[in-house]
């Protein structure tokens, strides 16, 4: 995984596969394999398909916060929200992974005062979220808050 690709599908691909295959390697992101600069905590967020009802699952920059994980929903400053969030609108029920460790959870979308504070709080794990709010729109990116059960 050390390689550039262009290809986000393909990373993504190779980075479920990496944590599953190795879970203390793939924690820590090296986030130069898709064009960026520096390494950031990811999990593997596994949210059932809307449509499909089948399992899908994605590694996320997170950030600890308390109990619980928070993850944004930025897909870098698209216009629409990620597939991912939708799926867990739909089906808040979710499984993490965070290292070695295994956590079934709920999915919750944090508003108010609370969405701005832990937005600050991860915009200081990964600054392009800030960028990433300007080339939205009119879209808000949500913060999701992931509480293990």
């Amino acid at each position: 995984m050390s390689e550039k690709t262009t290809n986000p599908l393909q990373w993504i691909e190779d980075h479920v596969k990496l944590y599953r295959e190795d879970p203390e390697k793939a924690h820590l992101w090296d986030s130069a394999m898709a064009g960026g600069k520096g390494v950031f905590p990811a999990l593997l967020l596994t949210a059932i398909g809307r449509k499909s009802g089948a399992p899908k699952s994605l590694p996320l920059i997170y950030k600890k916060v308390g109990e619980n994980y928070v993850i944004i929903a930025s897909k870098g400053g698209a216009p629409a929200h990620p597939v991912w969030y939708l799926n867990l609108l739909a089906e808040p029920k979710c499984h993490i992974q965070v290292g070695h460790d295994h956590f079934d959870s709920v999915a919750r979308t944090a508003t108010g005062s609370e969405r701005e504070e832990l937005w600050r709080q991860l915009a200081e794990v990964y600054p392009p979220y800030n960028d990433y709010k300007k080339t939205a729109g009119d879209r808000e990116i949500p913060v999701v808050v992931i509480e293990p059960q």
